[in-house]
C-alpha cells in the first residue's frame, strides 16, 4: 500500500481527483495519510475532512525565518511517514532538503507542457494568463517528479488541451484541469502504485 501525503494551497480540486480515484478504484494500492496546507481556512482542508483525512497546516507566517518553517514542514511529513508527495497546487518553494530526504518520491502537477509556461513566478491563474498573452493554440498540463530546480523534474507525463477563441484564464484553467490535471494525477499515482512507473538515474522510467 503506497502511503501518500498531498501538500495544498487553495480549492484542492486535484486533492479531490485523487481522493475520488482512490474511492472509485482508478487508483489503487493507495492511501491519503495526510493533507498538509500552507493556508488555513481553504476548501482543501474541507474536503481532506469530508473524506476523514488527518489535515494540518504549516504556515510561513508562523515562523520568525524560513528555516523554522521549512524545520516543521519536515517534521511534520517524518511524522506522517509517507512512501509518495503530492504537490497538487501547493504554492511554495519546497525546502531543498526535502529533495534529498525523499530522491523520486515527490511529484507536482503544473498547468502547462514543461518546459512552456514553466518555473519562477508561473503558477496558478497565472500560467493560463501568460498562455493567452502568447497566443498558443495548445497548452496541458504535466506531471513530473521534483528534484532542486522549480518545475525541472523527469518529467512523468503530459496531455494537451486546446486554447479556444474567446478563452479566458478562467475558463482555459477549468478545461485544463477537467481535461487533463484530473486524469494525469490520478493516473501517475497509480502507476507509481503499482510498480510500473519510478524514477532512476533522474530519469522518470517506465516499466512495460
Amino acid at each position: 500500500m503506497l502511503k501518500i501525503v498531498v501538500c495544498v494551497s487553495g480549492g484542492g480540486t486535484n486533492l479531490q481527483a485523487i481522493i475520488d480515484g482512490i474511492a472509485a478504484g482508478s487508483i489503487t494500492n493507495t492511501e491519503i495519510v495526510g493533507v498538509i496546507s500552507n493556508n488555513p481556512g481553504v476548501k482543501s482542508l474541507d474536503r481532506a475532512a469530508a473524506a476523514g483525512i488527518p489535515a494540518f497546516v504549516v504556515r510561513p507566517k508562523d515562523y520568525a525565518v524560513r528555516d523554522d518553517f521549512h524545520k516543521a514542514f519536515l517534521d511534520k511529513l517524518a511524522e506522517l511517514q509517507p512512501d509518495l508527495i503530492v504537490l497538487a497546487g501547493f504554492l511554495v518553494r519546497i525546502p531543498e532538503e526535502m529533495v534529498k530526504r525523499y530522491p523520486g518520491r515527490i511529484i507536482n502537477i503544473h498547468p502547462s507542457l514543461i518546459p512552456s509556461f514553466c518555473g519562477t513566478g508561473y503558477y496558478g491563474l497565472k500560467v493560463h494568463e501568460k498562455a493567452l498573452e502568447r497566443g498558443v493554440k495548445v497548452t496541458g498540463a504535466t506531471v513530473h517528479f521534483v528534484n532542486e530546480g522549480m518545475d525541472e523534474g523527469p518529467i512523468i507525463s503530459q496531455k494537451a488541451v486546446q486554447v479556444l477563441e474567446g478563452d479566458t484564464p478562467e475558463v482555459l484553467q477549468k478545461r485544463v484541469m477537467e481535461e487533463a490535471e484530473w486524469i494525469l494525477l490520478p493516473q501517475a499515482i497509480d502507476d507509481i502504485a503499482n510498480g510500473r512507473v519510478c524514477m532512476e538515474n533522474g530519469r522518470s522510467v517506465r516499466k512495460v
